[in-house]
């Protein structure tokens, strides 16, 4: 009976919509992109949270502990409705704009679409696929970090994954900023999906942000079946109100393919008068999607297209959910003056393949200077051999997240012998392969060995270091527990150029020992210092940082319970280029405290975080 009467009602939708006006047409299918969830005759809405954390780009947590790492987003909330700052939670390792203001940031790359902002992302896996409802954030400290949440076709539990991956967008939305930190349920309204679901991706941007957001959980909803009014919705939607979307690009190349294969006009009108310099110069503010769309014009603009001055840097991540091993293929031959490339997050799931990436590099990567892979956990050992071979001329690389490299294949790095920025956030490089590295790139001026677990003995470390590497400018060894006070004086020995330093939760040096002190004297030109969440940090170190390091601009002193009011303040008299200061959980400065030397100071973002 029931079935039977779902039939009915089906029919009766589908006369009403044939018989309907355009506008009404229009109105279901801007109702349909603004995702407004369909009233579900027959379906029950599964309500479930996520089971597994599959993959991340970044966490401020550690890898050996759950104390703000994004392994708390799966299950049941720890934290909501409660607000603040929790160790429970999913944390990023970012947030504002501090660290985009460092000397270790690397050159944006052009041609990044406007409607591109993510910069973080977390997925999440559930029991359960299902055609998405609504899915919904539950943040708890700093919300309006996200910027997107897709919902990908392939279940990550099944035996039998298949090889035709669909990533589809839900929602997004640009970078805002909440009027509270308070917590809040984040429920956008999402669009319908033609696939059941149960890999869910949000992707955040936290650059509006005045301190770290927290992330407690994520519930997905859905239906077990396709709901039925998505059926009928679908054909009512006018092909001439259709529009595509600006920063889609299916199959980057492929255009190229088409416009090359197919007739062109030959007719370019006052095209063909402009200077080739001017029409170079036009093209190249184009992003690369709309470039591809240009290149199917005429044959004079498909000439522009393809012209490999237009691929000097080519940054294709913001093209990560559809650039495959083909798209690398059709780029290929336009791209022999490669200068920079960025394949960040690209090639997950199979999508680009090793043989793909070694093709493209030894086709292209000769005169390659720059190289950023961050979370492409398609590369193998090959691929590093194969950069090292190609691209004699390398000088910054990036591998932060590929933590599915095994050790041996950091080796290959040691013959980028120009190397100048080297990122090893969160891989497994070990000890051997570091001290070989440090041994043959000696021009090394930034490097990053966050959370690099698989390294014993950071004093040996910075000991190579303080030998090899005098034009050392910025070091970031966040959590790098066995870095002692004997390793820190040999670094702020040798390394009398670094500008920042990062030992956020190295836990084992200990102000006692005057290592601080010998750092304060020793690094003058220090603009950033992180000493996150070391207890002992004293009034004596801050003292000796207001004599010495004047330059200072983004201090981080967390958690010590030893540092007093009046040392803040002169160090805030000493230091006029401070920009940024956390005394979070700094047990001596209250709120009362931060508000004075908030008004003392009124262009230094001093940050206190709360918890309730």
């Amino acid at each position: 009976m029931l079935t039977l009467l779902s039939m009915f009602y089906y029919i009766c939708l589908r006369r009403r919509s044939r018989s309907g006006t355009r506008g009404e047409a229009l109105n279901s299918r801007r109702a349909v992109e603004a995702g407004q969830r369909s009233p579900l005759p027959v379906s029950v809405e599964v309500e479930q949270y996520a089971k597994e954390v599959v993959d991340f780009s970044s966490h401020y947590g550690s890898e050996n502990s759950m104390s703000y790492t994004v392994w708390n987003l799966a299950g049941v909330p720890n934290v909501y409705p409660s607000s603040g700052d929790f160790t429970q939670t999913a944390v990023f390792r970012a947030y504002g704009t501090w660290w985009e203001q460092c000397v270790s940031t690397p050159t944006p790359f052009r041609r990044t679409p406007r409607a591109f902002h993510s910069q973080d992302y977390i997925e999440l896996a559930f029991e359960e696929p299902v055609y998405p409802t609504a899915v919904e954030v539950l943040e708890t400290y700093h919300p309006g970090a996200i910027v997107q949440i897709q919902a990908c076709s392939l279940n990550p539990f099944s035996q039998n994954p298949t090889t035709d991956v669909r990533w589809e967008v839900l929602w997004s939305g640009q970078p805002t900023k909440a009027l509270t930190p308070q917590s809040r349920q984040f429920s956008p309204s999402i669009k319908q999906l033609s696939f059941p679901t149960n890999l869910i991706r949000l992707e955040v941007n936290s650059s509006l942000l005045e301190y770290y957001t927290e992330l407690d959980a994520v519930i997905l909803r859905g239906a077990r079946e396709r709901p039925i009014l998505s059926l009928y919705k679908m054909p009512v939607i006018d092909i001439v109100d259709l529009s595509d979307s600006e920063d889609e690009l299916p199959d980057p190349g492929g255009s190229f393919r088409q416009a090359g294969d197919s007739k062109c006009n030959t007719g370019n009108g006052y095209f063909d008068k402009l200077p080739y310099e001017l029409i170079q110069l036009i093209v190249s503010h184009l992003t690369l999607s709309d470039v591809s769309r240009l290149a199917q014009t005429c044959k004079l603009l498909h000439q522009h297209c393809c012209d490999p001055l237009q691929y000097i840097q080519l940054s294709l991540q913001p093209y990560w959910a559809r650039l495959s091993d083909t798209s690398l293929g059709y780029l290929q031959g336009r791209c022999s003056l490669l200068q920079r490339l960025n394949l960040s997050w690209t090639g997950n799931r199979g999508a680009l393949t090793a043989s793909g990436f070694c093709s493209f590099t030894k086709a292209c990567g000769q005169s390659l200077v720059c190289l950023e892979l961050s979370c492409c956990h398609f590369l193998s050992e090959a691929c590093l051999e194969v950069v090292a071979q190609t691209c004699a001329g390398l000088q910054e690389l990036n591998l932060a997240s590929c933590d599915r490299l095994q050790p041996q294949a950091f080796t290959h790095i040691t013959k980028l012998s120009r190397l100048r920025r080297l990122v090893l956030y969160r891989t497994k490089i070990e000890q051997t392969a570091m001290l070989s590295i440090l041994t043959f790139c000696v021009e090394l001026q930034h490097i990053n060995l966050g959370s690099c677990v698989m390294i014993e003995d950071f004093d040996v470390v910075a000991s190579m270091l303080s030998a090899r590497c005098p034009l050392l400018r910025s070091l970031d060894l966040w959590r790098s527990r066995n870095l002692t006070e004997r390793g820190l004086a040999e670094l702020a020995s040798g390394c009398r150029l670094l500008e920042e330093l990062d030992l956020g939760w190295c836990s084992t040096l200990q102000s006692n020992s005057g290592c601080f002190q010998h750092l304060a004297r020793k690094l003058p030109r220090l603009r950033k210092l992180f000493l996150t969440a070391n207890r002992t940090v004293c009034d004596a170190d801050i003292e000796e940082l207001a004599a010495n390091c004047t330059s200072l601009q983004h201090i981080d002193i967390l958690g010590t319970r030893m540092v007093s009011a009046a040392s803040l303040r002169k160090l805030l008299q000493a230091c006029p280029k401070l920009l940024l200061l956390d005394v979070s959980f700094c047990s001596q400065i209250d709120a009362h405290v931060v508000q004075e030397l908030a008004a003392l100071f009124p262009n230094v973002a001093i940050k206190k975080s709360f918890t309730q």
